[in-house]
């Protein structure tokens, strides 16, 4: 039994998150169900996933970690793979590993961005949030902000079973590639919902529908299942892992 890391890419926007769920289609699932196949397993082998994405939220190299016993090296694996996956899904690298690396505990930091779309074009539809216009000045006041050690328990979707909502963010900033413009976060951790919630919130600053002592209340004095501001799913992308 050899321990393998997985970079995996997929295009959200048909898959119900990564987590499997019954009768569902998600990202765990879909490996996991080709996975027992190509190696003809009577049960299926887990993909333990360095985090979970939401319904819709896109990855450019989300990581994961599988236990296999199998002939097959490690080209073949993913050749194989790639061969059964459906097109919105594929496996963009596979090697060994020491036997208790984890994919998820031993990930030093997260990067994502979250795309905007402020031109006419149709085709960026299912990868980010179309909006008429945003102050990238204006908004990068508030993401710098975000940097260091906070509690996001306001900008976070609240769970009972978690013991702590503190995150330590590296960096935060909104730049512009032509008519998209792009907020990347780096941090240790995300909570469920926390990129949404902090760009909508944000953009709902530019759009004066919330006022900057009610963004900074939120940061500085966090409460749970605040009503505010979140972003559409489709411009959320997993773009990095970090291990060192």
């Amino acid at each position: 039994m050899s321990r393998h890391k997985f970079v995996i890419q997929y295009d959200g926007t048909k898959f119900l998150g990564w987590q499997i769920q019954k009768e569902v289609r998600t990202v765990q699932g879909i490996l996991e169900s080709n996975l027992k196949e190509i190696l003809k397993l009577e049960d299926a082998v887990r993909f333990y996933g360095s985090g979970r994405t939401d319904s819709g939220v896109h990855a450019w190299a989300q990581v994961a970690h599988v236990d296999l016993d199998t002939t097959l090296n490690e080209n073949e694996i993913k050749n194989a793979l790639n061969a059964n996956l459906p097109s919105d899904c594929r496996i963009i690298d596979v090697q060994k590993v020491v036997g208790d690396f984890h994919a998820r505990y031993d990930a030093k930091s997260r990067i994502y961005r979250y795309q905007c779309y402020t031109g006419d074009s149709i085709l960026f539809r299912n990868q980010s949030w179309s909006l008429p216009r945003l102050d990238i000045d204006y908004l990068n006041s508030f993401a710098e902000i975000l940097i260091g050690d906070h509690d996001f328990l306001s900008f976070s979707k609240y769970r009972v079973d978690l013991k702590s909502t503190n995150c330590s963010v590296f960096y935060s900033h909104w730049s512009y590639e032509e008519r998209m413009i792009i907020f990347k976060i780096e941090a240790n951790r995300f909570l469920h919902h926390m990129i949404r919630y902090l760009v909508g919130t944000m953009v709902a600053l530019y759009q004066n529908r919330f006022t900057e002592n009610e963004f900074l209340s939120l940061l500085r004095e966090p409460r749970k299942e605040v009503k505010i501001i979140k972003a559409p799913p489709q411009g959320l992308i997993l773009e990095k892992i970090n291990y060192a």
